[in-house]
């Protein structure tokens, strides 16, 4: 059988891959930064957009979320858009979603903010919730990459 990258996947593996996704954006959303950790391996690897590569949460959190979470509002995944590739043993799955917020230019005026996700996730089991073990978020071209809002983190 070829390689297909829209091969047939679980709705149950794809709801789990679209659970990840809202979850995310519900602790982006209160900027509540330990209530997402479990999400993530402890030592994912992601893209920064304020270094080539980060290593693990702790750097993630500290140079990426704790940047951009307090400054903008209204994180929200497209759900119903959110696309997931699985593999056959079902422990590892690609999900992709597009958001959508709102970013603060320096004099406090609001603009739209979209963007898109690509996530590796893993699972020790089929049952298990996906974990994710690499994440690519980047905003859409033309978005000013600096929000300039100020809320204060929950965690």
């Amino acid at each position: 059988m070829p390689v297909q990258a829209a091969a047939a996947v679980d709705p149950a593996d794809h709801e789990k891959v679209r659970d990840w996704f809202r979850e995310l954006a519900e602790h982006v959303r209160a900027v509540d930064f330990a209530a997402a950790r479990h999400l993530f391996a402890e030592d994912f690897l992601a893209f920064g957009t304020f270094t080539d590569f980060v290593s693990g949460q702790a750097e993630t959190e500290a140079n990426q979320w704790r940047r951009v979470w307090g400054t903008i509002d209204g994180f929200t995944y497209r759900l119903d858009g959110v696309r997931s590739i699985v593999s056959p043993d079902r422990l590892f799955a690609i999900g992709l979603g597009i958001w959508d917020s709102t970013g603060y230019h320096p004099d406090g005026t609001p603009f739209d903010r979209p963007g898109r996700t690509t996530v590796s996730l893993a699972r020790e089991t089929v049952d298990a919730p996906w974990v994710a073990t690499h994440t690519h978020m980047s905003l859409f071209r033309g978005t000013p990459d600096v929000s300039h809002g100020d809320r204060p983190a929950k965690s």
